[in-house]
Parts: structure tokens; C-alpha cells; sequence
């Protein structure tokens, strides 16, 4: 092993563990997706039942199984956990930088750091390591498929297309035909793009295609059989209906994902719009005048620009829209802007004063946003006068420094650790100051600590009114099913009742002929929490 390759294995390891692992446990788990999909590792890992996800001891099959399998292994080496909960997506993000690192390594030299680098430091990718979800799992499967792609594609290698096809088998354990279908859906845009359909009849492989039935079906076929409902409840309702209608209640206009895809690709989002126009620019140039022997470079600018481009497309055309869905593109901006790099490095290329400017300003911008986040969640906006002027002159500051860089003697060789700065600042910031504020008004860990402090044991417990979010994190942090008063879900023995504090009277009619003693306040979250009588003993 070279001293360039120490470096760069310590430096990706330093970023990796700052950006994915540092401070996993500073806040409780948050929305309800996490502490939902948590607490049916939970079960699982319980029962020893490798097959039916549970939640509250029923089948829950909106999702398959492979974030699930990973949490399991998870508790099972560190405990239950809020930590070990979201270690899974944090290892497949470090897993997807490493690949990228390889895959630039080999086939692009030059530019394998700034490649991983940039994976690692996406807005999408940051924030999503840090989460107990799915969209990690298949993000990771889903990219490094297609590095494995084009690697068969520029090599023509087997064990390429074998690595393919076993990650598109990933790809659907981890949330399900999305992976396959998509990877189809880019392959065969570029060759459309590229009037090269040989590598698209090619990718049809008996082999691979075994290879993935056997890494995907077992599980399918295993839930099918135990649970009858499966097939109707996942495949037609959380794929098919979730796409084609507002069945979940998430509607967005149809150009939301350019906003979104934009954010997720900060702070590198100005240099990949650029990678972007040069691309197509000389994608056009070459269509009017036909080059002698095909360009390998531009080849690979076309596949990074599908592979971003076709799911942003593809899910804006879905009636049901989460930000999460079009991670599995941002891969593709980082590998579009390394390759992007590359040409520059060679040619001794400058920066552009304006394309330095506008990418120092998106760049530093985040930092602003970090530095008041406490206030911001606590107050829902953002505070005016010296918290203000502080955090902005901290941006112009680091605003200057990129763009002095970038137009200076070492231009775009700089280009990635300028960048990191704000990125790194951005993290730190959230994490330092942010924690406590996001903890207390958005996760329900708090509130299971002050619900056990007066407890001489646990307790039933339910909730009347209040968001999902609250529900689920209860369950999760209590290990106990949550009963909903309004659904009728009203326990006859003695429990606990959380409710709005605005819902005095409600709780009161709820509660009728039992008796009720208020116990406390939880502020941030502006509930109560009370205790209730067995069904009988009266006030």
C-alpha cells in the first residue's frame, strides 16, 4: 500500500465517521417513519422471525425487508437503540463512498477523492446516513449497481454484470421494484440518447437474471406464503397505488423535484448544472459532426447524466411525493461532476469567476440555517439582529475564501477541500447547537424519560389526538404498543394518557365515570400527560 493510498483511506475515513457517525444518538429518533421502522426491527430481532415485519404484533408489510435485517444485526451487537437504529444507513452511505472511491480509482484516475468526497458530503446523502430508513439501503444498492454497470459496459467484464444484478437484488429487498425498474428505465435512456443499443440487449444475462432471483425472491416468496395479504398490500398498495394515485396523502406539484434535487445535491449542486450543460453541449456538437472513434468520456457524462435525470422524471410524474425517493439519482451529480473534474485537471481548465461566485454563495449558504437551527425550531423562524449578522458574516466569510481559491493559482484542484469547509462548519454547527432544540420539539424521547420518571412500573399507555410522530416514538422508546383513544382503542386497565393540552375537555368526556389525575406538562410538544383508572373505579 502506497503513502497516497494511506492518505486517502485516512482522509475518507476521517469524513465518513464525522459526516455519517458522529453524534447519531445527539437527538432521538424523529418523524414516524424512523421510530416506526426501528421498532419493527425490534420485533422481529424478538421473535426471531426473519421474514414478517411486525408493528404492535401485526403484520406491517409496506416495506421489505433489508433495512430491517440490518437494524436486527445492529441491536443484536449494540443493544436497542436509537444509535444502533440508524448505524445501518450510515454504513451504506460509507459503503457507496468507498465503491465510488474503487470504481474512480480504476476506471477514472485522478479524481477518485474528489468522486468520494463529493458522494459523502451531498446534502442528500448526509442527512440520510443519519436516518433510520430505508432510502439509504436502496440509494447504496442502487448506485453501486450502476458504477457495476458501466464498468461491464466499458470493460465488458461478467463479473460487472454479475455485481449488477446482485445489487438490483438489493435494491429490491431494500424498498422493493423500484431498483430494477429504474436501472432499466436509465440503461435504456441512454441508449436511446446514445443510439447504442447493444449494451442494452446485451444486459439481458440468463445468469444475472438467476442471480438476482435468487438473492431477491427467497424473501418474497416466504412473506407471500405466510402472509396472503402481501401481495395486495404491497405490491398494489405501496407501489402501484402509491405511485399512480394521492392514496397516502402526499401530493406535490409536478416540478418539486428540482427544488429538492437541488438541496440534496448542495453544496455541489452549481458545478454538476455546469457538468450538466457541458455535457449536452458537446453530446450535440458530436450528433452535427460524428467523431472517428466513440468518446469514452462523454459516453460516461451521458450514463451520469440519465442515471440523475431519469428518476427526478420519473418520480415527478408519481401522484405521491417524498423527498427521500430521488436520493438514488444523487450519486449520479457526484460521478457527473468528477468526471466533469477530470477534464479540467488535464487541460489546466479555469473557473469561471461567476460559476466561482454563485458556487461560493450556495456553498457557504447552508451555514446561516445551521447556526440559528435552535432558534428555528423553536420559534418557526429565524431570528433577526445580532444571532442574524453573526451567522451571515461566518458565510461571507467562508463565501470569500472559496472564491478567492477557486479563481487563484490551484483553481479546481482546491475545488473539493474549499467546499468541505462550509459543508463540515454546516454539520458541526447542527450538531453542537441544534441537538437539544430538535431532541425536545421533535422527538418523543424526552417525553418517554419524564413518563418513566413517574412510573413505579410501566404502565399501558395511549394517546389521544396528537401526531403520529408522537405515537410512534412512544412505542418505540416504551416498547409497548400505543392504544388511540380516538379510534375507540381505549384500554380498561389502569395507563397513561398523553393529549394536547388544548384537549382538557375532550379528555375529560374521553374519560368519563374513571378517575383522572394530571401529572405534568410536557412544554416543547405542548402536551399533557395524565393517569387513568381501570374502567370502573370511579372519580
Amino acid at each position: 500500500m502506497t503513502a497516497r493510498t494511506r492518505t486517502d483511506i485516512l482522509l475518507l475515513a476521517g469524513f465518513c465517521a464525522f459526516l455519517f457517525f458522529y453524534g447519531l444518538g445527539q437527538f432521538g429518533l424523529i418523524g414516524a417513519d424512523e421510530p416506526r421502522y426501528a421498532q419493527v426491527a425490534r420485533e422481529m430481532l424478538e421473535r426471531h422471525d426473519w421474514v414478517t415485519p411486525t408493528l404492535g404484533g401485526h403484520p406491517w408489510l409496506e416495506k421489505p425487508p433489508l433495512y430491517y435485517w440490518q437494524a436486527m444485526l445492529a441491536f443484536r451487537v449494540f443493544g436497542v437503540s436509537d444509535v444502533a437504529a440508524r448505524i445501518p444507513s450510515a454504513l451504506d452511505a460509507s459503503l457507496l463512498v468507498i465503491v465510488a472511491y474503487l470504481f474512480f480509482r480504476k476506471f477514472r484516475r485522478g479524481v477518485e477523492v474528489d468522486a468520494a468526497l463529493i458522494t459523502a458530503s451531498c446534502a442528500g446523502i448526509v442527512g440520510y446516513a443519519r436516518a433510520a430508513s430505508m432510502d439509504m439501503a436502496l440509494t447504496s444498492a442502487f448506485s453501486i449497481g450502476m458504477l457495476a454497470w458501466w464498468a461491464w459496459r466499458e470493460r465488458e467484464k461478467k463479473i460487472y454484470l454479475a455485481a449488477f444484478y446482485f445489487c438490483m437484488g438489493l435494491g429490491i429487498l431494500a424498498k422493493g421494484p423500484v431498483a430494477p425498474f429504474l436501472a432499466a428505465l436509465v440503461i435504456a435512456t441512454l441508449a436511446l440518447v446514445s443510439r447504442e443499443w447493444r449494451p442494452f440487449r446485451n444486459t439481458i444475462w440468463l445468469p444475472g437474471i438467476l442471480l438476482f432471483c435468487a438473492v431477491s425472491l427467497p424473501w418474497y416468496i416466504a412473506v407471500q406464503l405466510k402472509n396472503p395479504q402481501f401481495f395486495r398490500e404491497f405490491i398494489l398498495e405501496h407501489n402501484l397505488a402509491r405511485f399512480s394515485t394521492n392514496l397516502y396523502h402526499h401530493p406535490e406539484p409536478f416540478w418539486y423535484y428540482l427544488p429538492v434535487g437541488a438541496l440534496a445535491l448542495v453544496p455541489w449542486i452549481v458545478f454538476v448544472i455546469a457538468a450538466i450543460v457541458e455535457s449536452v453541449r458537446t453530446w450535440i456538437g458530436e450528433r452535427k459532426a460524428p467523431p472517428a472513434e466513440p468518446d469514452v468520456e462523454l459516453q460516461f457524462r451521458l450514463f451520469a447524466c440519465c442515471w440523475l435525470l431519469v428518476p427526478i422524471f420519473f418520480f415527478s410524474i408519481s401522484k405521491s411525493k417524498l423527498p427521500g425517493y430521488i436520493l438514488p439519482a444523487v450519486p449520479a451529480g457526484a460521478a457527473l461532476l468528477a468526471e466533469y473534474l477530470l477534464q479540467r485537471f488535464e487541460y489546466e481548465v479555469p473557473v469561471s469567476k461567476w460559476l466561482a461566485i454563485v458556487h461560493a454563495l450556495v456553498a457557504s449558504a447552508p451555514i446561516v440555517p445551521a447556526v440559528l437551527i435552535g432558534f428555528a425550531i423553536t420559534e418557526h423562524r429565524l431570528p433577526f439582529g445580532r444571532p442574524m449578522l453573526f451567522a451571515i458574516a461566518i458565510s461571507l466569510v467562508v463565501c470569500v475564501a472559496i472564491v478567492v481559491t477557486l479563481v487563484g493559482r490551484l483553481r479546481l484542484r482546491m475545488l473539493r477541500f474549499v467546499t468541505l469547509i462550509p459543508v463540515v462548519l454546516t454539520v458541526a454547527a447542527v450538531l453542537k447547537i441544534g441537538t437539544t432544540a430538535i431532541d425536545q420539539r421533535l422527538s418523543a424521547r424526552p417525553l418517554a424519560i419524564e413518563l418513566a420518571s413517574v412510573e413505579t412500573h410501566q404502565l399501558p399507555l395511549a394517546v389521544f389526538e396528537v401526531q403520529r410522530e408522537l405515537e410512534y416514538g412512544l412505542a418505540f422508546y416504551r416498547n409497548q404498543p400505543i392504544a388511540r383513544y380516538e379510534l375507540g382503542n381505549v384500554p380498561q386497565g389502569e395507563h397513561l394518557l398523553i393529549a394536547p393540552t388544548t384537549g382538557m375537555d375532550a379528555v375529560a368526556k374521553a374519560t368519563a365515570g374513571r378517575r383522572v389525575s394530571f401529572l405534568g406538562h410536557y412544554a416543547p410538544q405542548n402536551v399533557d400527560y395524565y393517569w387513568v383508572s381501570a374502567a370502573g373505579v370511579q372519580q
